[in-house]
């Protein structure tokens, strides 16, 4: 495996919100140092982060960070300089862990980037939660339970990766809506995101560049319904529209939206319905979640502060702290598994603020 001959190309998000690595051509001349590293070893590896960068502190740990996560940098200087935001990524880890919080951070692929490289790549532009203004799901006197977490089910499908497209919208948008049929058919389907990237821009969708649930609810709809991911894949960019309603694999009849802010209708949505689409606003240090309750004072609430969309399956207590857990579309390497755990009761980082889930036919 080549471990080290190009750029990462899948470093991604945006509102809309994964990773991946994609190859790029490499033209080095004999004497570029990074030009050696087309063997599949690490030790080769380190020889040549050492010789750019140096005998210092972090370079063999940035080095077998690099090989871990197949970090491919095509100058000597994009080197150096992803090293340096590799250093400052462990400083702002030391630095929060210590702090003994109800969370930690720690290295993943997103530790070589900056934060406006990983907001272009990874997160979509605010979209205005105007749908759920007035939401319509309907308090019932059924006991809600005091944890819940619809993966013990089977209705939650696995977790996938957005690669760098802002198309968090269509996976948090799908992630539902294949909860919605395993739960009503008792099997489970993978659908297309590629399909609301490309068709669903009527409903004031932006592929890419973001997009709402709600709103994608609304264009499958009226628009006959929504592809199997076997039948209309994933591309992670920006396409002609190539649906046709016969290849329909799942009908939405109507979508339901939750009250903004209103916790406690999503809680009562999340623990005696189904799975819910819901979104908030990501702020620099997320992207290195590990582990834990993510909190914050330096994130909004409002309906133009949100730019990741995702999808709430379940919530708990962890160390007397109540939690929404929360499915993510940055791959399964990423925070727990691909889930991270959201504080709960204060509409943390605006995550009641857009939550709507689907009806399915």
């Amino acid at each position: 495996m080549a471990a080290f001959s190009t750029v990462s190309a899948i470093l991604l998000l945006i509102i809309a919100c994964a990773a991946g690595a994609t190859a790029i051509g490499s033209t080095f001349s004999d004497e570029n140092p990074i030009r050696q590293v087309v063997s599949d070893g690490l030790r080769e590896l380190e020889t040549s982060v050492l010789q750019v960068i140096g005998q210092t502190r972090h370079a063999l740990t940035f080095a077998r960070y690099a090989h871990r996560y197949g970090k491919k940098y095509e100058t000597t200087d994009e080197m150096k300089q992803r090293y340096s935001i590799f250093v400052e990524s462990l400083e702002t880890i030391r630095s929060h862990n210590k702090k003994g919080l109800s969370y930690t951070l720690g290295v993943n692929e997103f530790a070589d980037m900056t934060w406006e490289e990983f907001s272009k790549k990874k997160l979509g532009a605010a979209q205005h939660c105007s749908a759920t203004r007035k939401g319509n799901h309907k308090l019932t006197d059924a006991a809600v339970p005091l944890t819940q977490d619809w993966r013990k089910t089977g209705i939650v499908s696995p977790v996938k990766n957005q690669g760098s497209c802002g198309s968090c919208w269509t996976f948090s948008t799908t992630g539902a809506l294949e909860a919605a049929y395993a739960q009503a058919y008792g099997k489970s389907v993978s659908l297309s995101e590629q399909q609301l990237v490309d068709c669903a821009g009527d409903f004031n969708n932006f592929g890419c560049n973001g997009g709402l649930p709600s709103q994608a609810y609304e264009y499958i709809k009226y628009n006959g319904g929504l592809d199997s991911e076997e039948a209309y894949p994933y591309t992670g960019k920006d396409g002609a529209c190539k649906y046709t309603a016969e290849n329909s694999a799942v009908q939405v009849i109507d979508s339901v939206n939750i009250t903004m802010g209103a916790e406690d209708e999503l809680k009562h949505a999340v623990g005696v319905v189904r799975p819910v689409s819901v979104a908030f606003e990501v702020i620099a240090t997320f992207r290195l979640y590990t582990g834990g309750v993510f909190t914050s004072d330096d994130c909004g609430t409002g309906p133009m502060d949100v730019n990741h969309a995702v999808v709430a399956v379940g919530y708990g207590v962890e160390e007397g702290v109540p939690y929404w857990l929360i499915k993510n579309s940055w791959g399964a390497d990423w925070g727990l598994n691909g889930y991270f755990k959201m504080e709960m009761g204060k509409n943390m980082c605006g995550v009641a603020t857009c939550a709507s889930y689907p009806i399915v036919a």
